[in-house]
């Protein structure tokens, strides 16, 4: 809970000093800007509400490793993400796009500290206690802010302790470990197919770059 709610505040910090020029800037995520990026983020806050309060009366079927899917790199055909950039250019001016994501960020924060960690909920035809839930976006979150950065690089990246929970995580959802020389952003970068790797990095991955990426779904 506490890695959630840290997390979530750089992410949202990382957003809030971001220039608005650069909100023109391409992000880490394939063909979106980072003001597409920013609006996701909203939609993801509006996830984590709706989540918390669709309590489950049954027993978990997921936890923060198998809430995550293994699927095939999107191909820009997803209608979510067509959608996401034309919502994103209706915000107008930064600043409103900004405003949103303080204000359902925030609730989302807030909801999250409240949570009863043992409570079931449903979300993704999944069941999952909140707390699995709420670790399970860690890893959303650091992606997020790494995608935020990937060409900002004066921007404030996402705290260490988080990296590295997230770094586990992937590894977890993959079955497989990075070689210890990768920083933990590289190693989250790389192996979610955010950046290709070197020669020397592919070479010290062995077997493990050709599987790569392991995208999320």
């Amino acid at each position: 809970m506490d890695l959630f709610s840290r997390s979530w505040s750089a992410l949202r910090a990382a957003v809030a000093a971001t220039p608005d020029e650069d909100f023109e800037r391409p992000s880490g995520c394939a063909g979106w800007l980072v003001r597409d990026l920013v609006c996701h983020l909203v939609i993801d806050a509006q996830d984590v509400l709706i989540t918390l309060v669709t309590p489950a009366g049954t027993e978990p079927t997921a936890d923060a490793v198998t809430y995550w899917d293994l699927v095939e790199p999107p191909t820009g055909e997803d209608p979510l993400d067509a959608l996401i950039p034309r919502l994103a250019a209706a915000y107008g001016e930064p600043r409103w796009l900004e405003f949103h994501l303080d204000d359902v960020g925030s609730a989302a924060g807030r909801a999250a500290g409240l949570a009863d960690p043992a409570l079931r909920v449903r979300t993704k035809d999944r069941v999952l206690t909140a707390g699995d839930y709420l670790s399970a976006y860690v890893l959303e979150w650091t992606l997020h802010h790494l995608d935020l950065i990937a060409h900002l690089p004066s921007a404030a990246g996402p705290p260490a302790d988080t990296l590295t929970a997230a770094r586990a995580a992937l590894e977890s959802i993959a079955g497989t470990r990075f070689p210890a020389a990768l920083s933990d952003a590289d190693a989250l970068r790389i192996g979610t197919g955010r950046r290709a790797p070197s020669d020397a990095e592919r070479a010290a991955m062995g077997d493990l770059a050709g599987r790569l990426p392991f995208v999320l779904g």
